[in-house]
């Protein structure tokens, strides 16, 4: 991974079962600047049973009287066929390909497209076939962890450690999949707490209602920040309401890159060069309060501070008090060593 973080524009099932819609998302993807815009490729049959249930979430946002998680899910498979169709259209305009493989036969068929890394689940996080299964690929891997307390994080890492992978290969993504994810439950500190406890790459997979905690997770350390997008939030389908429109897809982007920007310097607490300029007008210089005559003994209240700061600092009054003028002043003027 490189040093800038990492953007993914997550189009996941957003494509509702159609190739145009799919490759519309692509366009509005790169419109942004995200670094890659990723779906999501399965089976229906291969991840989930027919007698299970939709997700509270899934269940609000399709209103087709039907229950069943495997037909929901089956009419928003991306057929293989339709991969380097869209990979060629997300080349076309400029921006990576991802896809998140949910069972071993479409991990199979992603590592034949030569993706720059595989992302795991949240729900997978937990599945030891699948996980022993992408060891076997040897490309560097995301793992989101929604749902997932540490013990089985720790667990899922070093299937991936004991099979020959490194942890700078690894990036462990902090994630809640409640959709949308309310924001007292983000804890979003938890991304940090991975970091320590685990010596790796860490990222954050958004699932709020807008922009400020992805924007907060790149300031805490982020590395990759992935955030679901729509081209229209009253769609039908499970995830559209809990997504970015374009719009703001763009301006995730453009904040987190000022982001990072603000967060390039030195460290060091100095004057930027786009600064030094105001210190003259802002600052402050001592001044005569009065008129004095020579002779006269400068005291405290005979002295204040006023901007222009082009002469003595006030911070170096105590030097000029008990001084005898050697000519006369007038008030409001600067101080200078010659008068004394």
């Amino acid at each position: 991974m490189n040093k800038d973080v990492i953007i993914i524009a997550e189009a996941g099932v957003n494509h509702n079962g159609e190739l145009e819609l799919a490759k519309k998302l692509i366009e509005e993807a790169a419109f942004s600047g995200a670094d890659y815009v990723k779906f999501q490729t399965f089976k229906a049959q291969n991840i989930v049973s027919k007698s299970a249930t939709k997700a509270i979430y899934q269940s609000k946002n399709i209103d087709d009287h039907d229950d069943s998680q495997f037909n929901m899910l089956k009419k928003l498979e991306i057929p293989f066929g339709w991969h380097k169709k869209l990979i060629a259209h997300a080349s076309s305009f400029g921006i990576k390909f991802l896809s998140t493989g949910f069972d071993e036969e479409s991990i199979d068929f992603l590592h034949t497209l030569d993706l720059d890394f595989f992302k795991i689940p949240s729900g997978e996080i937990t599945n030891k076939p699948y996980l022993k299964h992408i060891t076997s690929k040897g490309i560097p891997i995301v793992i989101s962890t929604g749902m997932a307390n540490m013990k089985e994080i720790e667990e899922a890492l070093e299937i991936f450690l004991i099979n020959g992978f490194k942890k700078q290969d690894i990036t462990i993504l902090h994630c809640n999949t409640e959709y949308p994810t309310p924001i007292e439950d983000v804890n979003l500190k938890a991304m940090n707490f991975i970091k320590e406890n685990f010596n790796v790459n860490v990222g954050y997979s958004d699932h709020t209602l807008g922009i400020e905690v992805s924007i907060a997770a790149v300031a805490l350390g982020a590395t990759i920040i992935e955030k679901h997008f729509t081209l229209d939030k009253n769609m039908e389908g499970p995830d559209h309401k809990a997504s970015l429109n374009p719009d703001e897809l763009k301006e995730l982007v453009k904040s987190i890159r000022n982001v990072q920007k603000s967060m390039s310097g030195n460290g060091i607490k100095e004057p930027s060069k786009s600064e030094q300029k105001n210190i003259e007008t802002v600052r402050k210089s001592l001044h005569y309060k009065k008129n004095f005559n020579e002779g006269h003994i400068l005291r405290f209240e005979d002295i204040i501070s006023l901007r222009p700061g082009n002469g003595i600092s006030p911070m170096k009054i105590d030097s000029y008090i008990g001084k005898k003028l050697n000519q006369n002043v007038l008030s409001y003027t600067l101080i200078n060593k010659k008068h004394f």
